[in-house]
């Protein structure tokens, strides 16, 4: 004799509304992007004789400073008309 026993409840499907994500599509693209440019810097940095410390700085520097820039050239998304 076996037991059925029911399916676990889906998380998320109670009716209620869903809850926001953390991060924007946009904000996550501009801050991957900046790190991505951050370790792009940091190694080439690192691959010529200047000392760890400098290339970290050099990485952090890059990736802080492109954040601006990549928020101005990377568009928010548009909205699409229900057409």
């Amino acid at each position: 004799m076996t037991q059925m026993t029911p399916p676990p409840a889906q998380p998320g499907r109670s009716g209620s509304e869903a809850e926001p994500p953390f991060l924007s599509l946009h904000t996550t693209v501009v801050l991957l992007t900046a790190l991505v440019l951050g370790l792009v810097v940091g190694g080439l940095a690192a691959l010529t004789d200047v000392p760890l410390a400098a290339a970290v700085l050099a990485g952090m520097t890059a990736a802080g400073s492109s954040v601006p820039v990549l928020r101005s050239l990377i568009g928010q998304p548009r909205e699409c008309s229900g057409r």
